[in-house]
C-alpha cells in the first residue's frame, strides 16, 4: 500500500418499501472513499467530508495508457495527481492501491476474449463487481472503516430484507446498471453521495466547497480504450479474432474480413461493403457465427428481437421462482422496455411488450421494476 497524503412474487417486487431506510452514512463514521480522479468521486468524498466523517481515500491503479492516444480516467498518471491534490485540499489520507493484474484478470482478458469470439461484452459491469467494489470492501476491512463511498449515479436504500439498488435521480447519468453485479454484502455498506443529485449540480457542490478538479471534463470512452478504437486495441492486446466472410441474409457473400473483433450487432459503418444494399438500404449487422467467423448483414428490420435470454444471473435479494412483470435494459444509455421475465435454472428469459432493436449477445441485461434493480445477467 503506497500512501500519498425465494419466491419473488408481484407483491415482493414492488416497489412499495414502507421501511426502506437510505443507506447514507447517519452519523459520523469512518468511511473509505474510492476517488478516481474525476469530478464525481471528488464531490462525494467533499460532500462526506462536510457531513462531518472521517474518511480514507483511496485510488485504484488499474491500468497503464502506454501507446494510446488519450488518457483514460482511471489509467492516466495525471488523475491519479487529481485525486491525490482533492484529498490534500480535503486533509484526508490518500492511497494508491495497484490493482493492474486483477484488472487485466478480471476485467481486460475477458473483455479480449468476448470482442475476439464476436460477443460485445460490458466490462463495467465485471469491473465494479470483482474489481472496483470487490477490492474496496476488503480494503475498507483493513482500514477499518465501515462505509464504502463512490461517485456513481445510483441509489442504496435498506429494508428489513437488506439492500434495495435504485437508479439515480438523473436519468441521464444514471449507473445502476453497472451494479446489478454488486454483492448485496457490499451493496449494504455502499454510500452513495451524488445518487439524488444531476451532474450539474454536483459541479456546483464541487465550486462550493473548493474542489480542485470540479470543472474537469467527463470521460467518454472506456478508460483502458481512451481513443474508442476497441477493434485496434483487441488487436495489439490479444491479435485479431476469427476471420471470416461477411454474407447477406439469402447467404450471398458481399466480402471477407480479418476478424470478429471489428463487428458488433446493429453496427453499419465501417462494415468494408462497396456500398448499400439492392434495394439502396442500409445494411447492419444483424448476426455473428462465432463458429465460423461469418457476419450476416441485412436491413434495420432484422435488427428486432421480441425475446432474449440471459446467463449467469446475479439477483438482488431472493431469485424469483414465477414469472413477472418488469422492465428490461438491454445496454447502457438505453431505456429499459417492458417485458416478462421468466426464471429459468440458468438465467432468464425476456419477453418483450414491443420488438427490441440490437440485442448484442454479451451485453448485460438489467431487470427493474419501477426504479428498483432486481437483477441482471449476461444476453446469451
Amino acid at each position: 500500500m503506497e500512501r500519498e497524503g425465494s419466491r419473488c412474487s408481484a407483491v415482493a417486487l414492488t416497489i412499495a418499501r414502507r421501511c426502506a431506510r437510505s443507506s447514507a452514512v447517519s452519523g459520523p463514521e469512518r468511511v473509505l472513499v474510492a476517488m478516481s480522479g474525476g469530478v464525481d468521486s471528488s464531490v462525494a468524498a467533499a460532500l462526506l467530508r462536510e457531513q462531518g466523517h472521517t474518511l480514507v481515500g483511496v485510488t485504484l491503479h488499474l491500468w497503464d495508457a502506454t501507446g494510446e492516444s488519450k488518457v483514460g480516467r482511471c489509467c492516466a498518471p495525471e488523475d491519479r495527481d487529481d485525486a491525490r491534490r482533492t484529498c490534500e485540499a480535503l486533509d484526508i489520507p490518500h492511497y494508491v492501491i495497484d490493482e493492474r493484474e486483477a484488472f487485466r484478470t478480471e476485467v481486460v482478458d475477458p473483455f479480449l476474449d468476448a470482442y475476439r469470439g464476436g460477443t460485445t461484452p460490458s466490462p463495467c459491469v465485471a469491473c465494479n463487481q470483482y474489481v472496483k467494489l470487490g477490492r474496496l470492501a476488503q480494503l475498507a476491512d483493513q482500514l477499518g472503516c465501515t462505509k464504502i463511498a463512490t461517485g456513481h449515479y445510483a441509489r442504496v436504500e435498506l429494508d428489513p430484507t437488506g439492500p434495495v439498488l435504485l437508479r439515480g435521480a438523473d436519468a441521464s447519468k444514471d449507473q445502476s446498471y453497472f451494479l446489478y453485479g454488486v454483492p448485496s454484502s457490499i451493496l449494504a455498506r455502499l454510500v452513495l453521495p451524488l445518487g439524488g443529485m444531476t451532474k450539474d449540480r454536483t459541479r456546483d457542490e464541487g465550486r462550493r466547497l473548493g474542489v480542485p478538479n470540479w470543472a474537469k471534463k467527463d470521460s467518454q470512452e472506456l478508460c483502458f480504450v481512451p481513443d474508442g478504437d476497441i477493434g485496434g486495441f483487441v488487436e495489439r492486446e490479444a491479435g485479431a479474432g476469427t476471420a471470416g466472410r461477411i454474407v447477406d441474409e439469402t447467404g450471398a457473400v458481399l466480402a471477407a474480413h480479418d476478424g470478429v473483433q471489428r463487428f458488433t450487432i446493429g453496427q453499419r459503418k465501417g462494415l468494408g461493403l462497396a456500398g448499400p444494399a439492392p434495394d439502396g438500404k442500409p445494411r447492419y449487422v444483424l448476426r455473428i457465427v462465432r463458429e465460423t467467423g461469418d457476419v450476416i448483414v441485412g436491413g434495420e428490420d432484422g435488427l428486432r428481437a421480441d425475446a432474449l435470454t440471459a446467463r449467469h444471473v446475479t439477483w438482488i435479494g431472493d431469485a424469483p421462482r414465477e414469472a413477472f412483470e418488469a422492465e428490461v435494459q438491454i445496454r447502457h444509455r438505453h431505456a429499459a422496455s417492458p417485458a416478462r421475465v421468466e426464471p429459468t435454472a440458468d438465467g432468464f428469459v425476456a419477453r418483450f411488450a414491443s420488438p427490441q432493436r440490437a440485442v448484442a449477445p454479451g451485453q448485460a441485461a438489467v431487470v427493474y421494476v419501477g426504479p428498483r434493480v432486481v437483477g441482471g445477467g449476461t444476453i446469451a
